[in-house]
């Protein structure tokens, strides 16, 4: 049983799709230490330079199935394909050691957390423009394979995850990295300190 006066804060950092949430959590995390950067589970295949146990737990799809069936996920859901969630083992255990823990998510899965976990802040990093989003996503395929459905299925869907930013505790425009990533270390620092 975990000792919710001794558990540390749940943060949830979300966005579309190349709004530049991993960029801007790497950062942040570089200058607020203590915070406890939660590791997905996928089934998608790891990309070069990505490792098991650090960047995501990959598996395979059975084994992901089976773990839904168990109810050992604190949200999940199917992505382009594959599936991603975080595994509840994950947060308690930062939890039992009273660890404030961020969980970078895709947007739908950040609402579920909120839904199980009314204590999460959720913090949604907004792109400065859609033309500035099609340029990133239009960047990071590199023109290598993403086809032009793919792209437009990624651009409708980014159009109705950032309608959901209004459901979010904070908005944070990334609209200059350095100045988004130190104000996403200000929002952590200070939510912290608050619940201290």
């Amino acid at each position: 049983m975990i000792d919710k006066s001794m558990a540390g804060r749940i943060f949830v950092v979300s966005g579309p799709s190349g709004a530049g949430k991993d960029t801007l959590i790497e950062r942040a995390l570089a200058f607020v230490p203590g915070v406890y950067r939660s590791i997905s589970a996928t089934t998608r295949a790891p990309r070069e330079g990505e490792e098991d146990g650090r960047d995501y737990y990959f598996m395979p799809e059975g084994r992901f199935k089976d773990l839904i069936k168990k109810e050992r996920f604190l949200e999940w859901q199917e992505v382009y394909g594959n599936y991603y969630g975080t595994l509840k083992a994950e947060v308690e255990e930062a939890e039992r050691m009273g660890k404030d823990i961020l969980l970078g998510i895709d947007v739908k899965g950040a609402l579920e957390v909120k839904s199980k976990r009314k204590d999460a802040l959720l913090i949604f990093i907004l792109p400065p423009s859609l033309e500035e989003l099609k340029s990133r996503l239009a960047g990071r395929s590199g023109g290598e394979g993403m086809s032009e459905k793919d792209f437009s299925t990624r651009i409708a869907a980014a159009e109705e995850e950032i309608k959901e930013g209004k459901n979010f505790d904070v908005v944070i425009v990334n609209d200059e990295i350095e100045r988004a990533a130190l104000e996403l270390g200000s929002v952590l620092k200070g939510e912290r300190e608050q619940v201290r």
